[in-house]
C-alpha cells in the first residue's frame, strides 16, 4: 500500500460469513485504511467490524455516497487520497461500482489520475452468469427493467430478440418485492423454447439459481417475495 490508491471492497450478497465468500487480504487491506466512502454508514460499519473485530470504528471517517448525495460534493471524497491516504469504497452488498452509485466516485478518481484497485469479492452478476449454462463470452446486464407495463413488455421482448440475433446472455434485476411480477411477465411475453434463469440468494444459506425453459417455468415458479434476485434469458435451442 506504498501509493495512495481508491480500494473497491466487496461486501457479501447477504447473510454469509465472511470468510467464505471475502478473501483474507481484504481484510489487511481494511486494517490500513481510515476513510471509507460508503452508501449506508450503518451497515458499512458492522461489515468492517464482521472483517476485522478489533477495528477502531470510532477512529475512522465515513463518507456517505448514494441516491441522496449532491453530486458536487463527490470529489471532497477524495481529499485524503490528495492528501496521500488511502480510501476504500462500500457498496450495500457485492462490488463498488457496479450497478452501484460508486461509480461515480470511481470516475473521478481515474479523472484525477489516482490509482483505482479493485478488490476479490462476491459479484451476482457474474456468479448468475456462471451457474446459468449460457453463454458467458457474451453477456449483457441491463439492471431495472422499465416499470410501466407496456414499455416493460417492449423491453423484454427486445432483450430476447437480443439473445437469439447476437447469442448474448441478458440479464437484469427488479426490486425484490416485485419479483414475482416480472418472473410472471418474462413468462407471458417471451417464446416458450427461450431459457430463463432465476438466481436468487446468490451465496447464501437458502441460494437457488435454476435454468429452465419459459414453457417449463409456468405454474412452477419460486418463492421469490423480497429476495434479491437477478433474472436471465438466452435463445432457446
Amino acid at each position: 500500500m506504498d501509493k495512495p490508491s481508491l480500494y473497491l471492497i466487496p461486501v457479501m450478497l447477504g447473510e454469509t460469513p465472511v470468510d467464505q465468500v471475502i478473501p483474507s487480504y481484504n481484510s489487511t487491506v481494511i486494517s490500513h485504511l481510515k476513510h471509507f466512502i460508503v452508501e449506508n454508514v450503518r451497515s458499512a460499519r458492522r461489515f468492517l467490524k464482521a472483517c476485522n473485530p478489533d477495528i477502531e470504528i470510532d477512529a475512522l471517517t465515513f463518507y456517505e455516497l448514494n441516491k441522496h448525495t449532491d453530486r458536487d460534493s463527490i470529489s471532497d471524497y477524495l481529499i485524503a487520497l490528495k492528501k496521500g491516504e488511502s480510501v476504500g469504497v462500500i457498496s450495500e452488498a457485492g462490488c463498488p461500482a457496479v450497478a452501484d452509485p460508486g461509480a461515480d466516485v470511481v470516475a473521478i478518481a481515474q479523472q484525477k489520475g489516482y490509482k483505482v484497485v479493485p478488490l476479490v469479492g462476491p459479484s451476482s452478476i457474474l456468479m448468475a452468469v456462471m451457474a446459468s449454462g449460457f453463454n458467458g463470452q457474451s453477456f449483457a446486464f441491463h439492471g431495472y427493467l422499465p416499470i410501466d407495463q407496456n414499455d416493460r413488455a417492449r423491453r423484454i421482448k427486445q432483450l430476447e430478440a437480443r439473445s437469439y440475433s447476437e447469442d448474448q446472455t441478458q440479464l437484469f434485476i427488479e426490486t425484490p418485492y416485485r419479483n414475482h411480477k416480472m418472473a410472471a411477465d418474462i413468462l407471458q411475453h417471451c417464446n416458450p423454447a427461450t431459457k430463463l434463469c432465476i438466481a436468487m440468494n446468490i451465496s447464501c444459506k437458502d441460494e437457488y439459481i435454476v435454468t429452465r425453459s419459459v414453457k417449463e417455468w409456468k405454474g412452477k415458479l419460486p418463492e421469490m417475495h423480497k429476495k434479491p434476485c437477478v433474472f436471465l434469458i438466452y435463445k432457446g435451442s
